[in-house]
């Protein structure tokens, strides 16, 4: 296993299963044969918070389900080290919720998709 550094920031009041995201976010790197060392940066907030960076990032006064911020776009930033980082995915956990009770899975599941999507956009893999 490669090495793969995933700080995970999480809003007190609510219950991530923090080796779940971590196992998703290194199954992604791996399925992509990503080598060396990594760090991606999660954070799970709630809808104020989200929607603040949505209005800021995206120029929409909403809240949605995932950021992702890559430290391959926009200016580069020289970091004088080994470790490759990919950047951020923000998850609303609210809004997570909301779209699991309506899509009728599990809360740990729609994390799962959401940030294994978030990884493929970190990596340069966007959909269509």
């Amino acid at each position: 296993m490669e090495d793969i550094q995933i700080p995970i920031f999480v809003e007190s009041r609510y219950r991530v299963n923090r080796k779940r995201i971590k196992k998703a976010i290194s199954k992604i790197i791996a399925e992509h044969e990503v080598k060396g060392q990594i760090e991606v940066s999660v954070a799970i907030v709630g809808d104020r918070k989200m929607r603040a960076l949505s209005k800021k990032y995206k120029g929409e006064d909403k809240t949605r389900n995932i950021l992702s911020f890559s430290l391959s776009e926009g200016e580069s930033t020289y970091l004088p080290s080994e470790i490759l980082r990919l950047g951020d995915i923000v998850l609303s956990y609210p809004q997570i919720i909301r779209d699991a009770s309506a899509e009728e899975v599990l809360v740990d599941d729609k994390i799962d998709e959401l940030v294994e999507h978030g990884t493929l956009h970190l990596l340069g893999i966007n959909h269509d």
